[in-house]
């Protein structure tokens, strides 16, 4: 009987640590809270204490035992009883997940989700989007009156109030959203490992806690970015933490290799169906030019210079930002840069740029070189901006050609973190170093769990099975053979928002097809730009972009060539496109200072500390010191506000805590000037005292701000351009160049004969009349109308 008892512990435990919390109670006491956890089904509990008396400290344990559902209610009641001299324990709130732990100048704040919704699932795990959190002081009634009366902790409260969580951050609890589905199969990895990821934004905030239990078991994994979800397609864009930041105020590379706006773009399509699911992957990159240069931000200049920093003849920065490509994506690296070659402004990167990946290349073997694609898609788009959709289009082929997809088959899995779908056939040609500099590198072997006569015997290699051919033996067909990318495509243009947008569109059109066709669902794997596919991911990657260009530089996206393919009227167009850029202006000079200085807290590049200066009164690159808000900017127009705060402190109150003392965080906006910068610091390179010792050694350096002597371009009316619009060591510039007519004749031509540079003439006569019904059912003034389709002066 005893073994059997212990025996059924055992396994009682094994299914405990396997079993992922997705339901939490929050409850306190004078001396501890108390937080327990447990399973979707509620079968299981699990406690976790963290103590108050010293609320400076984080002081956390988690009890070992696992509880059963019977046993809760008496768990509680223990609880009650154990601090029936101090008032009992009350319950809080309920939530879904822990975010971190976050201390400024006074006590640990915990943040915790309070509410989520569902936005999607892969292979039946679901993923949830953040859409209410609060901030727990752990100090009870008697330690928090130390704390109660200091204005810097407020201040700090209110700067990370900027970050707003309830905007494009997601997680799951089973499935590892913060990896490709290529890496998820081929290299499965649990636990401490994936919140070192780059993508995963609350690394630091759950430091303390994950070293302390040593599992993730109590937080959540936020991604930032964008995820988007229909039935078969799924597109999912993930935001590096690495010098992270806004527009004006993080451009370039740092000394490490990391680049501002470092996105992920992964697009999956699947067939959820009962057994065998077949599946593929496609994962392309956007990142800012990686050289030291920078904007500086102006009111009064829309379109401020781009000043160029000499910093390495070698272009080691430039170098090791390829190198860690590489690492995470294998070769070939292809880099299409879509930035303007007649600008003065942009033309001395684009210069610059080309020579220092030329630099790079010829310390490289062949099989390692970059390969490049310089092409100025605002001049390519001047006569007809729906044009370079076919020219991009073309690039795509011609890139996805040489990284290819990933397919694979797969078998039912389980929606528990312990359960996977396993791969029907052997997932190990591709499953690369990630310290691998070449294609030669070792591989993993990683086989499902199945049987050598359930992987053996003959299989389509091309992968064309059709839906007939799925359907014609009630006997499972032998698998496919699995398919990888190998390599990534890199796209890039000054902001690597507007223009990289519609690039990436047309690869992942490129892609679609190509991965429809794989899974049997069309016959060709060439989709044309007017089928109805094509429009149905062009509003994918529309909303994708705008979601992107919002969180990096203040507005949407300045879609343009989508909205002429759409046959929008060109003066609709460039109104919107005008406001786009008013907004984003305001934003940039008035707004993005706070919002990287609450970047900067969450993540960790600067932590506050008592007897140094504070966030507000480092220096500013101008000299000046950060302690008023633009009140020009507020005078003359109204602040830009998000629907509400993310980040409030628990409406439910800690007991003890005063009603004169609770301050919704969501209060006036902190005090921080534009233009500051913190330094720029990685995480998970450096522990806490790494990161406070670097940010109290760089004060001065908040933005990196050389002297003239550093400035190796500023651009003038003498500057000398670059005079061919393109460049490329992987494509035939003269067939890329070639008329639509000429060009393959697996690419469909458009039909849209809309010119945008004719308002009148160039209307197609039935959107025309569409348009005219659409603003009559707006009832919008007849003289709106008349100036809209005539010119006139716009008298209302």
């Amino acid at each position: 009987m005893a073994a059997a008892a212990a025996a059924a512990a055992m396994e009682q435990e094994a299914e405990a640590e396997a079993t992922c919390l997705q339901s939490f109670e929050l409850h306190e006491s004078e001396s501890r809270l108390y937080i327990l956890g447990t399973d979707a089904d509620k079968t299981l509990w699990r406690l976790l204490k963290i103590d108050r008396f010293k609320p400076s400290e984080l002081d956390i344990d988690e009890c070992s035992t696992v509880y059963t559902q019977s046993e809760y209610p008496d768990l509680l009641k223990g609880f009650d009883e154990d601090h029936m001299s101090t008032g009992g324990v009350k319950f809080v709130t309920k939530f879904y997940g822990i975010i971190g732990f976050i201390k400024f100048l006074g006590p640990y704040y915990m943040l915790i989700i309070t509410e989520q919704k569902k936005i999607g699932e892969i292979f039946g795990h679901p993923v949830y989007q953040v859409t209410k959190t609060s901030m727990v002081e752990l100090a009870n009634s008697k330690t928090r009156s130390s704390f109660q009366n200091s204005k810097d902790e407020t201040r700090y409260k209110k700067i990370l109030n900027t970050l707003d969580l309830r905007k494009d951050f997601f997680f799951s609890y089973s499935y590892r959203i913060m990896r490709s589905l290529q890496k998820n199969l081929s290299d499965p990895q649990d636990g401490w490992t994936l919140y070192e990821t780059m993508f995963v934004w609350n690394e630091f905030l759950t430091r303390h806690i994950r070293n302390r239990l040593r599992n993730t078991l109590w937080t959540v994994a936020l991604v930032y970015g964008f995820f988007k979800q229909d039935i078969m397609l799924t597109l999912i864009a993930r935001r590096s933490r690495h010098y992270a930041g806004t527009r004006y105020l993080k451009r370039g590379v740092n000394e490490k290799g990391r680049v501002a706006n470092d996105v992920e773009t992964e697009q999956i399509v699947y067939e959820a169906v009962a057994g065998p699911t077949e599946v593929s992957s496609v994962v392309q990159n956007r990142g800012s030019i990686p050289l030291f240069w920078s904007q500086e931000t102006s009111k009064l200049n829309i379109k401020p210079n781009i000043i160029l920093h000499e910093m390495d003849n070698n272009y080691e920065a430039t170098r090791l930002h390829f190198e860690n490509l590489r690492g995470r994506y294998g070769n070939p690296i292809i880099i299409l840069n879509l930035i303007k070659t007649r600008e003065r402004r942009e033309s001395i990167l684009r210069c610059e740029f080309d020579k220092a990946i030329r630099v790079i290349n010829n310390n490289l073997s062949e099989e390692n070189q970059l390969r490049f694609l310089h092409w100025d898609l605002h001049k390519n788009s001047q006569g007809k901006p729906t044009n370079v959709l076919d020219v991009l289009l073309k690039v795509a082929f011609r890139a996805l050609s040489l990284t290819e997809f990933f397919y694979c088959q797969v078998a039912p899995g389980s929606e528990t973190a312990a359960h996977w779908p396993a791969p029907l056939s052997g997932l190990d040609p591709y499953l690369c170093d990630d310290n691998s500099n070449s294609d030669n590198t070792e591989c993993t072997d990683i086989v499902g769990d199945m049987s050598q006569e359930d992987i053996s015997g003959s299989s389509d290699s091309s992968g064309n099975a059709t839906g007939e051919d799925k359907v014609e033996n009630s006997e499972l067909p032998p698998p496919k053979p699995p398919k990888f990318q190998k390599g990534v495509l890199r796209t890039n243009c000054i902001d690597c928002l507007d223009r990289t947008n519609v690039a990436q569109y047309a690869y992942g059109l490129a892609a679609l097809g190509h991965q429809l066709h794989a899974l049997g669902s069309v016959q060709s794997p060439e989709l044309g730009l007017e089928s109805p596919l094509a429009h149905h991911l062009m509003h994918f990657y529309e909303r994708m972009g705008d979601t992107l260009a919002v969180q990096y530089s203040g507005s949407a996206a300045h879609n343009k060539i989508f909205s002429a393919k759409r046959g929008h009227l060109k003066l609709f167009i460039r109104s919107q496109e005008f406001f786009r850029t008013l907004q984003r202006h305001y934003s940039n000079t008035c707004i993005d200072a706070n919002k990287q200085a609450a970047i900067n807290l969450f993540l960790g590049y600067f932590q506050p500390q008592q007897g140094k200066p504070a966030l507000w009164e480092l220096e500013s690159p101008s000299g000046e010191h950060s302690n008023e808000l633009f009140d020009d900017c507020t005078s003359t127009l109204k602040r830009v506000k998000s629907d509400g705060s993310i980040l409030r402190e628990s409406n439910t109150s800690i007991s003890g805590s005063g009603r004169g003392h609770k301050e919704p965080l969501n209060a006036a906006q902190p005090d921080v000037k534009s233009g500051i910068q913190f330094p720029n610091l990685e995480s998970d390179s450096m522990h806490e005292n790494e990161i406070s010792s670097a940010c109290e050694s760089g004060m001065s350096n908040l933005r990196y701000t050389p002297t003239v002597s550093r400035i190796l371009h500023v651009p003038s009316a003498e500057h000398e351009y670059c005079n061919d619009s393109g460049d490329s060591n992987f494509l035939d510039l003269e067939w890329l160049s070639t008329s639509s007519d000429e060009r393959s004749t697996a690419i469909t031509t458009p039909d849209v004969n809309l010119s945008t540079e004719n308002v009148i003439s160039g209307i197609d006569p039935y959107i025309k009349e569409n348009q005219v019904a659409e603003m009559q059912a707006q009832k919008l003034p007849e003289h709106f109308v008349q100036w809209v389709y005539h010119g006139d002066t716009f008298w209302y």
